[in-house]
């Protein structure tokens, strides 16, 4: 048990949050100095109050302390963030918490304004949105450009064709970080986004497993590139150019002993032409597989080509690594 003039000189000395007790009636019934600090009304103008005139009329003319007060007395506590008024009319971002006092009859709030954190994260989000926006259209010029140089060479429609769809893989993985805030991404909204183009016709040419999987944006990019390879390889060459072709996808995580998680990752396929290992020098395509993850610390790409199927298997640790390129085609 608390002593209580201890918990007075708590409350008395906690500037930054404004602590204050309501009647079952919403009338407010003692009021902190930092309360005063908060929302500006001194002791005796807050004193008999209502609760609401701390809310703005939106959230008053929807009921919203009435349902405060009503969840704190059925659960014992109501916890809220949204932005509240000060007696000079300026709006604030606060975070709040209303109890009940044991078997009193009262209700007690406490309450921090964070408008300052609430407008920083504002401007985040709304640098980020700008970032995103010009990112696209930066990919979008790039795809341009690219199209009409590689037309003035009379590059042949097939290889325009194979790096443009090169191009919206990436465009691809950056809607699925967007979406994240690019702070990472699902590994399998990943999956879903590379093969979606590709299984429209409902025969099911995918099987897709694993646990949820957060990847970094520099692993997520990667991954979407590799996903674009296989697929289209399968395509030409694989298990999606027959009838009865299927592809596995599956992953799972595992710790080691020192308990750095990292992802296994296998795509199967099954049911198409018998494969045999390319004959000469490899292509692009199976580079940027094998090297996507050259980097990645121990991360790893091994490409097999049984005769039921081509198998990749993609190791990739979850411990994100700073300044690693995305790829590393190079020779040697």
């Amino acid at each position: 048990m608390i002593d209580p003039d201890l918990a007075y000189l708590i409350v008395k000395n906690a500037r930054d949050y404004a602590v204050f007790t309501l009647e079952p009636d919403g009338r407010i019934a003692a009021w902190s100095p930092g309360a005063q600090t908060i929302f500006g009304y001194r002791s005796d103008e807050a004193i008999g109050m209502s609760f609401s005139r701390l809310f703005l009329p939106p959230d008053v003319a929807v009921g919203a302390p009435e349902a405060e007060m009503a969840k704190a007395y059925r659960e014992g506590r109501a916890e809220d963030t949204r932005w509240h008024l000060r007696q000079n009319g300026e709006r604030f971002w606060a975070n709040g918490v209303t109890m009940t006092l044991g078997d009193r009859p009262q209700l007690i709030k406490f309450l921090r304004d964070e408008t300052a954190s609430k407008l920083a994260e504002d401007q985040r989000i709304l640098l980020l949105n700008e970032l995103n926006h010009r990112i696209k259209n930066t990919l979008a010029t790039v795809q341009s450009i690219v199209d009409h140089t590689l037309r003035a060479a009379d590059v042949s429609a097939g290889t325009r064709n194979v790096l443009t769809e090169r191009l919206i893989a990436l465009a691809q993985a950056h809607n699925v970080l967007v979406a994240e805030s690019w702070a990472g991404a699902d590994l399998g909204a990943i999956v879903e986004r590379a093969l979606a183009p590709h299984d429209g016709s409902g025969l099911g040419l995918f099987r897709i497993e694993g646990p949820r999987v957060f990847l970094s944006p520099q692993q997520a990019v990667s991954l979407s590139l590799v996903l674009h390879e296989l697929t289209t390889n399968a395509i030409k060459y694989g298990a999606l150019s027959a009838q009865t072709g299927q592809v596995s996808i599956s992953w799972n995580l595992s710790h080691d002993a020192a308990g750095a998680r990292s992802m296994t990752l296998l795509w199967q396929e099954t049911g198409g032409p018998p494969v045999s290992p390319p004959d000469g020098r490899e292509g692009f395509g199976l580079r940027l597989i094998a090297r996507s993850f050259g980097q990645d610390g121990d991360g790893r790409t091994r490409v097999e080509h049984r005769p039921e199927g081509l198998v990749c298997t993609v190791n990739i640790p979850l411990a994100q690594g700073d300044g690693a390129s995305i790829l590393n085609l190079g020779e040697g």
